[in-house]
Parts: C-alpha cells; sequence; structure tokens
C-alpha cells in the first residue's frame, strides 16, 4: 500500500485484537500492519487461554483514513477479532490537559485565615496602596495568559474559539513543562479587532505577559502593535516572534554546517504572513544577503500591484533583482529556502537546482513544502517542522524560555535585542563542535535549553546593549513595525 504522507505519533492508534493462540498469529499481525504503510510502536499481551491471546497492538498511522485501512486489513485477516480501536491523540485530550493546583496547604482554620478572609484584605490593601507590589504578592510574577480568537488554528483555519482550545492548553502545558510558567489559556468568542485588545487590556492586571496565538494576519499585527503600546507587559506573538527566533537558532547553525555566511547567502521564503514576515524581519536586521519573499501573489517584487502596506515594504527591501517569476525559478542558485506556507509546493528536481550546500527549512505541519526525503538527496541541511524527522525546528525551543527571562526579569515589553539573544542561546546549546546536518538545533527535551534562553532574555532585558548589532544595515529606512495588513501564509 503506497502511502505518501509519513506516519507520526500524532495519528497513532491502540488496536484490541484476539488472535488464534497459534505461533504465527502475531507476526501476521505486525506483518499486516506494516504491509499498511503503518508503524508498530508497542505489542502488549493482554489476556489468553487455551485457543486465544488478546493483544493490544498500537501504531503509527498518517492520518485517519490511513488508520481506517490498517484497521480494515487486520480485520480481513482469518482468526483475527478486532474488537477495539483507540485514538491515542483523542485519549490523551480526555477532560483537558491542564489544571490549577494550589500553592498553599489549607489544613486548618489558621492557614485559611491567612490565605482567604480576613488576611488577605491586608494584602489587598498594600497592593492597592503601591500597584507595582502586584508582582510580588500574586499570581501576576509568574503567569501567562495564552490569547486566541481561533482564526488561524495550526494550519486548520478559522475554526474558532472552542475548536482552539485544545491547541491553547498544550501551549499552556508547555510553557509550565518546560519553562515553569503558569500560563492559562483564554479564547475569545469574537475576530473583532478593537474588542480583542479591549478585551485583553481589561484582563492585563493578572497577567505577567501576554501570549497571543493562531489569530490571523492581518489582524494580528495589529492587535500586537495595539497592546505592546497600551500594556506595561510583554506582548508576544509566537506564531511570529517564536518561529522567527527557532529558524534564525537553526540557519546559525546550518551555515556553520556548510560553511557560508549569513551576508552572503540568498533566501527564499515562502509565506509572506505572520510567521514569514518576522522570520523576514529577523534576517535583514541580522544582514542577510538577500531575500525573496513569495506568497499568493507570486514573488513579491517592485512594481507588483495591489500590494498591502506590510508586502509593499517587503518588496522594496528585498528582492535586490526584482525577481517576478514562480517558486520554483526563484530556488534556482539559492542558498537557502524557508517555507512557512502549504504543503507540496516544490519537489527534489526544484531543490536539485539550488546552490551547492543548499539549506532548506520546510516547516508546513504536518506535511511540508517538500518531501523531506526528497530534499535530502539534494541539499546539504534539510529541517522540518516534524517530530518524527532530523531537525525538528518547534517554537517549544524559545517561548518557553523567553517568557522565563521577561518574567524573572520584570520585563515591560519584547524587544528585538531578546529576539537575537534567544536565538543565539538556542543554536549554542548545540555547540560547534556537535552539529553535523542533522543536528543543527538542539532537542525540545535537552533541559539546557530553557535556561539558557531564560538567562539570555533576563541579560538583553537588563542590558540591551550587550546584544552586538547587526552584521550589515538591512536597509536605508529602518525596518517598521508591521502593519495591521499582511496577508496570511497561503
Amino acid at each position: 500500500m503506497a502511502i505518501t504522507r509519513l506516519p507520526s505519533a500524532g495519528f497513532s492508534i491502540t488496536i484490541r485484537i484476539a488472535v488464534t493462540a497459534d505461533a504465527s498469529s502475531i507476526g501476521r499481525l505486525t506483518t499486516s500492519v506494516g504491509e499498511s504503510g503503518a508503524i508498530v510502536t508497542a505489542l502488549d499481551v493482554v489476556d489468553s487461554d487455551p485457543t486465544h491471546v488478546i493483544v493490544d497492538l498500537t501504531c503509527d498511522t498518517a492520518d485517519a483514513g490511513h488508520a481506517d485501512q490498517v484497521v480494515e486489513a487486520l480485520t480481513a485477516l482469518d482468526g483475527v477479532d478486532v474488537r477495539k480501536v483507540s485514538d491515542r491523540t483523542f485519549l490523551l485530550h480526555l477532560g483537558g490537559k491542564i489544571e490549577v493546583s494550589p500553592k498553599v496547604a489549607l489544613r486548618n482554620r489558621d492557614e485559611l485565615s491567612r490565605a482567604y478572609t480576613p488576611g488577605v484584605a491586608r494584602v489587598c490593601m498594600a497592593i492597592a496602596e503601591n500597584p507595582a507590589d502586584a508582582r510580588r504578592l500574586t499570581i501576576k510574577r509568574n503567569t501567562v495568559a495564552v490569547v486566541s480568537d481561533g482564526s488561524a488554528v495550526l494550519g486548520l483555519g478559522n475554526l474558532g474559539p472552542a475548536a482552539s482550545l485544545p491547541v491553547m492548553e498544550g501551549k499552556a502545558a508547555l510553557f509550565k513543562r518546560f519553562g515553569g510558567v503558569d500560563a492559562w489559556p483564554v479564547v475569545l468568542d469574537t475576530q473583532d479587532t478593537d474588542e480583542i485588545v479591549q478585551i485583553v487590556k481589561a484582563i492585563a492586571p493578572a497577567y505577567g505577559g501576554i501570549n497571543l496565538e493562531d489569530i490571523a494576519a492581518p489582524r494580528c499585527f495589529e492587535i500586537e502593535a495595539r497592546l505592546r503600546e497600551a500594556l506595561d507587559i510583554p506582548v508576544f506573538h509566537d506564531d511570529q516572534h517564536g518561529t522567527a527566533i527557532c529558524v534564525l537558532a537553526a540557519l546559525t547553525n546550518a551555515l556553520r554546517v556548510v560553511g557560508k555566511q549569513l551576508a552572503d547567502v540568498r533566501v527564499v521564503v515562502s509565506g509572506a504572513g505572520a510567521a514569514g514576515t518576522a522570520i523576514m524581519k529577523l534576517l535583514l536586521r541580522q544582514g542577510v544577503g538577500d531575500i525573496i519573499a513569495y506568497d499568493r501573489q507570486g514573488a513579491l517584487h517592485r512594481g507588483l500591484p495591489d500590494l498591502n502596506p506590510a508586502w509593499q515594504w517587503l518588496a522594496e527591501n528585498t528582492n535586490k533583482e526584482n525577481y517576478s517569476g514562480d517558486l520554483p525559478g526563484a530556488l534556482r542558485g539559492a542558498d537557502v529556502f524557508i517555507g512557512v506556507s502549504a504543503p507540496n509546493l516544490l519537489t527534489g528536481d526544484d531543490i536539485a537546482t539550488m546552490a551547492k550546500d543548499s539549506i532548506v527549512f520546510a516547516l508546513a505541519n504536518p506535511d511540508p513544502e517538500v518531501d523531506p526525503r526528497e530534499a535530502r538527496k539534494h541539499a546539504a541541511v534539510v529541517a522540518t517542522g516534524r517530530s518524527d524527522q532530523p531537525n525538528q525546528i518547534n517554537n517549544v525551543l524559545a517561548f518557553p524560555g523567553v517568557f522565563r527571562g521577561m518574567l524573572d526579569a520584570h520585563a515591560e515589553e519584547f524587544t528585538e535585542e531578546m529576539a537575537i539573544a534567544a536565538a543565539r542561546a538556542i543554536a549554542d546549546v548545540v555547540g560547534e563542535e556537535k552539529i553535523n546536518p542533522t543536528v543543527i538545533v538542539p532537542s525540545v527535551f535537552d533541559p539546557r535549553v530553557a535556561p539558557a534562553v531564560a538567562a539570555a532574555v533576563r541579560a538583553a532585558a537588563q542590558n540591551p546593549a550587550v546584544t552586538p548589532p547587526p552584521a550589515a544595515d538591512p536597509g536605508p529606512a529602518d525596518l517598521p513595525e508591521i502593519a495591521a495588513n499582511a496577508s496570511a501564509t497561503p
């Protein structure tokens, strides 16, 4: 059975099966699963009797339809009784993934009197007299709001607030697991920019930072800019800045692998929405040689009509040779491809036209812009957003440590100096002596990552001057704050 998509733990199923108790029965099960294109990850004997064995067979599949095909193939085997199929992802989400747990014991009347009334009144009065004490005496010092309107959930589109909640819960769990940050989902039943800004401003007193998540462009740009102007706590749009930080970190090490300098390379970016714009902005600040931005309108170039202001700015400050052709054409001779757009836009033959020792970051999820197996035939370094492929570029490398550092520093805003410091910290965790084509970023489970990022961000917050300037001036004009009118990625 030909499966074009790669099996993933995200589509893992456990199948309870009764089979006849003969020497070949278990082997027939695993052979059938393998022939169906799935990957067996576990097989456990649950029960048995003189004639039958009951097993739980767990396997990774490519998608829900593929899982059904695997089950059908098993059901068709002689002597096999498929009794139950469990989707392990849905099992993990039953009842939600996070909870509130008190930090103090409430074992007796005295403890209750201090934690709540009457003792708590004294703390309330202290904060009323000195509002800055809220950071010291409340959850504000370590709490982040994960805010979404559900308008751009992963790569699934506008699913609304309720459907975005599993993602925001997961984000909160990652904050706690990797950064020790208490985060809580705030999903909003509105997609009106003014309303979102007003709601977040109204709830901000309880939080030490705001993490914007899965809000579609162009509104995400305006929402972030207005909240940064209005609030005295950091506002961080992870789809933009988290992605940009991780890409810069990965590219730093990938260039070390191939022996090229950022100032000498030409980069093609597919997707000029939230993530792509932030990536290009950070690369330009760091002095990249040139960038060609590609989106629905084609290659952004001077003279292209009907561009919104953000795209117009990109057209004027990138693409030095004013290339106006298609995406495969833009790749010819390019050193780096960064995809934050849509699946299956390119083939291995397209990658073959790139410069020697090319670098490919195909980050569309779950299916990349180019099959990584085909890309590796031609590129020196290949990275994706998938956990089952080498060089996973995952925002969890950045945002827990970034917020940990900002909270520790009592930062009032997120800055570009922090982004650059975080990217360098992530890159340096790998170590120049250990990087190779399949290891350009550390594992998301490397315990050194979040502390290193936090320390770098804390230092940048306290001493912005310690972050060196970019290698080259990106252009005659200062890079503007991204306006509220860029496009979503294709």
